[in-house]
């Protein structure tokens, strides 16, 4: 099996990695109940240097997540709320005049931040969606000529509600594509409903959080996630996965090319919170759902069959055999 090697960013080990992904989403769970596997994906996120678009209804929390997950890790945090008079300016910045200078400075807008919520994206228009590409992609941001740098680490965590669409802007493809995941918090379960009651008795939960890293450490974890071993047969299986997506009668648009290096980002980091230093299988499959719910396109034929993109993934995971010889020793 050949593995790729690199040196990895000194002081950290796989436990330790471990240790301190659980830390975090232990904390944010502190306040966001009943859904761990939500938080773990979006932590997942986070460390892979990609986004994260939640749909879902009102009052399911996911203010709450992106607050208590920059809270969690020491990082500023701005909100947006997109309608549709929101102009690209308002999120990037612009220039300003000084009156004592008479010079125009570049005021930075609320976009330079470390974790972004922009709140009902589908209701900013075209113009300022686009505005948001550049920061998604390239983690920065160009005014007049001059390109700014975005911090590290930087989440842009996306919200749209499935209900309610009268004067909204659906996100095009090419958009969708550039989150790395897409997620829904949906309602939690009873006795979780009954946990946020009671952490919620007298005042918000979120006001007693404290921070249990800092964005230096979680920038560490960054940079050793990116040099988790991954076999050139996990790699071929990633690859193997996405052409059969592209190959499928059901589909109209299958997974891209950008969809194979997410899924081996965030595999990568899924592998690290194990503990592990090797990327397996199973790390792929677990996150094809996520990866690809938004970025797979059913033909009109398919729909009226009733067919979804899950049951696509199922048959797609059925059909490409896994490596042999990859994964936990028995």
């Amino acid at each position: 099996m050949n593995v790729e090697t690199a040196e990895r960013p000194a002081g950290l080990t796989p436990a330790l990695f471990k240790q301190r992904f659980d830390a975090i989403v232990d904390n944010v769970e502190r306040v966001i109940k009943g859904k761990r596997d939500v938080i773990k994906l979006v932590l997942v996120a986070v460390i892979a240097d990609g986004h994260v678009l939640l749909e879902d209804l009102p009052g399911t929390g996911k203010t709450m997540l992106a607050r208590s997950l920059a809270q969690s890790i020491d990082a500023p945090t701005n909100r947006v709320q997109c309608t549709p008079d929101l102009l690209p300016a308002d999120v990037t910045g612009s220039p300003v005049l000084d009156m004592r200078t008479h010079e125009f400075t570049f005021r930075a807008g609320p976009i330079f931040t470390s974790v972004l919520l922009v709140d009902e994206v589908n209701r900013a228009t075209p113009k300022t969606q686009s505005a948001l590409l550049e920061a998604m992609q390239e983690r920065m941001v160009t005014v007049d000529g001059v390109t700014h740098p975005l911090p590290r680490p930087f989440l842009m965590l996306a919200t749209q509600n499935p209900i309610e669409l009268a004067g909204t802007f659906p996100l095009p493809e090419a958009q969708l594509d550039r989150f790395l995941f897409k997620l829904s918090l949906g309602y939690p379960g009873r006795d979780a409903e009954k946990e946020v009651l009671r952490a919620n008795r007298t005042d918000e939960a979120i006001v007693h959080l404290q921070a249990v890293t800092s964005q230096a450490e979680v920038i560490r974890m960054t940079d050793w996630a990116k040099e988790v071993n991954l076999a050139e047969e996990v790699m071929d299986y990633i690859v193997d996965l996405c052409r059969a997506t592209r190959e499928d009668p059901s589909l109209q648009i299958g997974a891209s090319t950008r969809a194979s290096l997410a899924l081996m980002r965030a595999s990568r980091v899924a592998a690290a919170a194990a503990g592990r230093e090797d990327v397996y299988p199973e790390d792929v499959r677990s996150l094809l759902v996520p990866v690809w719910a938004h970025r797979l396109v059913l033909t009109p034929d398919a729909q009226l069959r009733d067919d979804t993109v899950e049951k696509v993934i199922d048959r797609v995971i059925g059909r490409v055999k896994p490596p042999l010889g990859v994964g936990p020793k028995e």
